[in-house]
């Protein structure tokens, strides 16, 4: 296509020379297919940003004022022109391209589906436009401003009436007007959404809503749900921007999500924190901070993040972020890739509590709330990540507690115990912690399976407003947790209260009902469910490979605790051997002692050391007189009649080789143990049934599915999967963290033009040096009260009744007590735009916001100027600092 240089003009024009114009800019190309040589000369015709009529532009172009006036009309119907009619007259404006056109444009989302250039044009605006221009813009002069949190700004500050936005609602009441973001209607044009969806989330003012209200483009609000709005967009992590063309006025507020804001992503793509920041940056009182990440997850520029504040023998400096106000800037200081590699944690680590944790639960944060009594807080705090405390309490195997700092010094604080205090709330209905829906969703998603996995995932879609449905073939749901787990461990009426909670959030569930025998996943898309989650568990036992293992009297364990959970468990008699040498064998053999068993003994490969089965659980099968018997492997179950007698051993001399299981044995040496049952505890395996038949599902090792590690989808794109399905056999922990992956999946699956990958948190947290800890300075002022031990209530020994009594509210003063409190949430103010969404999110009163700068918005017109003194400073900051740090080398 010829160049048309009639447009290259009016390109310049609106550009106010703020870019550069040729025929390939995005200035250029958004314009190129559709603006006809009529509209253009209109628009020569017209001032850039001010108000005029057809009478007037058709004296200024000769052309006739009815030819003038149709197109206008037609060019304000687009979006190119703002219109509004005051005093009987059809007034005009040409805006700028941003903000103006390019928004204005989208808001014609009719139009955009004609042109789809119209959105890619915008995204390539805010990238490949700004290359030369992003680290030229003094603060102020940016095309978007942040505004902050009103609640947020201390009452000792001078108030200045254009940094609240009350000041801007107050001043249009009447004249106010909600429209879709046109950002993330950008973003879902070229199928890169993050999430964020678009509807109702920016605010327009003044004339401009008065446009959009009466062209049907807007929907016209009262200030009273223009507040409600701007409350509501803080609850989700939004933030608020203001539209800079005029200082003291604007025509819009924008809530804008880091991985979606174009405004935004202009900052965070070239490290330009001055296109974007207000006159505030964040300050951490880091004796009061305890580092539980619901700031770090909001930052809109990843200015915050998790630190230590434990002593260290090295020293550790932050150094603040580069900025173009003294630095020479180019491609090497950009972050294109700024989207996907957030993060959430400093070079130096963070706590060890919250790095181990597969669901990254703020552990030091709901530790800290329980210590001040703050206890359904706490319970909140801990819901965020895990929607089952009350049962991780009971069965976790507290990773948090093996990487425990104080673990370096004494004995490790006993989370789980705290957390388990923390979480019977949940199993009062007047104390139950229910999350506020923040969204209103509405689609119908099913879950295939009720354990941990399924249960989490049902969760978290529930708590954004989707219609949840969970199918479960057994009578009641939990999946392992209520049929895999004996009540001694787990008792039933933790699950079920725990369960009550998403009922109570709205997630329907249908028991008994198989998927792929009672009904399939065709019958349900045919239902209207728009996305599955399978997470059906490992619930079938393995079998051994070995002689006499199908003789009457061999069980696998998986099998035998399902049915002494569902009450039709058979009496064991006699001698039990149990093979196995993991939790749930313990699990296995202390149900056995339960269910009648003279003797009850363990066999397994590993050592005593390399048991995989906890300590605790360990020593509680002890006390029930359960002998462990280490270092041996079955080589054949001995049959008389069809029925087992006995269990022939060979001694097993090593069970792993370079990290992998590979056990080896002495076949020489072997042992006759006579038993009466066998119950089999080697593993557990994946019972797909009919489920997969018709599906693109593929399965992996161990019959797993595949699937992708980021975003669980299987080759089956509306069929996502995780827990023990996905991964094989892990803990609950594991599977209740892949839930809440699975949910956001699901949710950007659901809804045009989402990605299932951009703007994710990748959950990538490290861990601070104990190496490093200066452990004379810890021990100074260290709590030296020991450990709190759980105590256990002896009329429920050897029996299905949990004997573990949780802690007294007494000594979880004394454990909380303990805690070191390593970590803290770090600011690099160089980053910081100054939101104050983070203040919003802490629980602890460690984070502010302070005013550090005094920087009006510049006007659109003054500009130029305001580059060229900015231009200037740069220049002698750059000597200033060039020249000193020669003189330090």
């Amino acid at each position: 296509m010829a160049v048309r240089e009639n447009l290259i003009k009016l390109c310049e024009k609106i550009s106010n020379g703020h870019y550069k114009i040729d025929e390939n800019c995005a200035e250029y190309k958004v314009f190129e297919k559709w603006l006809t040589d009529d509209q253009i000369a209109v628009m020569m015709g017209m001032e850039l940003m001010q108000p005029t009529t057809a009478e007037i532009v058709a004296e200024t172009t000769g052309i006739p004022e009815d030819k003038v006036l149709a197109v206008m009309r037609e060019l304000g119907d687009i979006g190119v022109l703002a219109k509004v009619e005051k005093f009987g007259m059809e007034i005009y404006m040409l805006l700028v391209y941003a903000p103006g056109i390019l928004e204005f444009l989208l808001c014609n989302e009719k139009f955009c589906k004609e042109h789809p250039e119209i959105p890619y044009e915008f995204s390539r605006h805010a990238t490949d436009s700004m290359k030369d221009y992003s680290y030229r813009v003094p603060m102020g002069a940016g095309i978007m401003r942040v505004i902050p949190v009103e609640k947020a700004i201390p009452a000792q500050t001078q108030q200045v009436d254009m940094e609240k936005l009350s000041t801007y609602i107050e001043a249009n009441d009447g004249h106010l007007s909600v429209l879709p973001c046109q950002c993330r209607r950008v973003r879902r044009f070229m199928n890169e959404g993050a999430g964020d969806l678009e509807a109702g989330m920016c605010l327009y003012l003044g004339i401009a809503a008065d446009m959009f209200n009466s062209n049907g483009r807007g929907k016209k609000v009262t200030k009273e749900e223009a507040y409600a709005m701007l409350q509501h967009c803080e609850e989700i992590g939004a933030v608020h921007q203001i539209m800079t063309l005029q200082d003291g006025s604007t025509s819009g507020i924008c809530n804008c999500m880091p991985g979606t804001c174009l405004a935004l992503g202009v900052t965070q793509y070239f490290n330009t924190p001055n296109m974007s920041r207000s006159n505030y940056v964040a300050e951490i009182n880091a004796e009061n901070c305890t580092a539980c990440g619901q700031c770090v997850e909001v930052c809109p520029n990843n200015a915050v993040r998790l630190g230590q504040k434990i002593c260290s023998k090295t020293p550790i400096v932050h150094k603040p972020s580069d900025l173009p106000d003294d630095h020479e800037w180019g491609p090497e200081r950009w972050n294109p890739d700024y989207r996907d590699n957030r993060k959430n944690v400093v070079e130096t680590g963070t706590s060890p509590c919250k790095t181990s944790c597969p669901a990254h639960i703020a552990v030091q944060g709901y530790i800290r709330l329980a210590a001040q009594g703050k206890y359904l807080e706490a319970l909140e705090l801990i819901k965020k990540e895990n929607p089952f405390p009350a049962i991780c309490g009971r069965i976790c195997p507290h990773a948090c507690e093996s990487e425990c700092t104080r673990g370096e010094f004494d004995a490790p604080i006993a989370i789980d115990e705290i957390k388990k205090f923390i979480a019977d709330k949940e199993l009062y209905a007047e104390t139950r912690f229910i999350p506020k829906k923040l969204h209103d969703y509405g689609k119908p998603i099913a879950i295939i399976g009720s354990g941990p996995a399924g249960l989490s995932c049902a969760y978290f879609l529930a708590a954004d407003g989707y219609k949840v449905t969970v199918f479960e073939k057994q009578p009641k749901p939990g999946g392992m947790m209520m049929f895999g787990i004996p009540s001694f461990r787990l008792e039933k009426n933790v699950v079920e209260a725990e369960i009550e909670v998403l009922r109570q959030m709205g997630v329907q569930f249908r028991c008994g009902v198989e998927v792929g025998k009672d009904i399939t996943l065709d019958d349900l898309r045919k239902q209207g469910f728009e996305a599955f989650y399978i997470a059906i568990g490992a619930q079938g036992g393995r079998k051994l490979g070995v002689e006499g293992e199908n003789g009457k009297g061999v069980i696998t364990g998986i099998d035998f605790l399902r049915d002494v959970n569902l009450g039709r468990g058979s009496k064991l008699s006699g001698n039990v051997v149990v093979i196995g040498g993991g939790n749930v064998a313990i699990d296995v053999a202390r149900t056995a002692v339960r269910e009648g068993a003279a003797t009850t003994s363990m066999y397994c490969l590993e050592s005593t050391k390399e048991m995989p089965a906890l300590p605790e659980e360990v020593e509680e099968a002890n006390s029930e007189g359960i002998a462990i018997n280490n270092g041996w492997g079955p080589k054949r179950i001995i049959l008389e009649n069809g029925r087992v007698v006995g269990v022939e051993f060979k001694k097993c001399v090593s069970v792993f080789e370079d990290g992998r299981f590979a056990p080896k044995y002495d076949e020489n040496t072997t042992i006759t143990i006579p038993a009466d049952y066998v119950l089999l505890s080697i593993g557990q395996s994946i019972e797909w049934g009919g489920l997969l038949e018709g599906s693109k599902i593929e399965l992996g090792r161990g019959s797993t599915a595949k699937a992708d590690s980021l975003t669980y989808q299987t080759a089956q794109p509306d069929v996502f999967v995780g827990g023990d399905v996905y991964t094989g056999p892990k803990f609950a922990i594991d599977a209740i963290a892949a839930g809440k992956e699975g949910a956001i999946s699901i949710h950007r699956y659901v809804w045009e033009g989402q990605s299932l990958t951009i703007g994710r948190n990748r959950r990538i947290f490290k861990s601070l040096d104990k190496d490093n800890l200066d452990k004379e300075a810890i021990i100074a002022g260290f709590d030296n009260t020991p450990r709190q031990r759980v105590g256990h209530d002896i009329s429920k020994t050897k029996t299905f009744s949990d004997d573990r009594v949780t802690f007294s509210e007494e000594q979880l003063k004394k454990e909380t007590a303990r805690c070191l409190g390593c970590g803290a949430s770090i600011v690099d103010q160089n980053r910081c735009l100054g939101c104050g969404i983070c203040t919003t999110r802490c629980k602890f009163d460690a984070i502010h916001i302070t005013k550090k700068f005094n920087v009006s918005s510049i006007n659109f017109f003054e500009r130029e100027e305001a580059f060229e003194k900015y231009a200037e400073e740069r220049r002698r900051n750059i000597a200033i600092r060039s020249a000193s740090e020669g003189i330090v080398k």
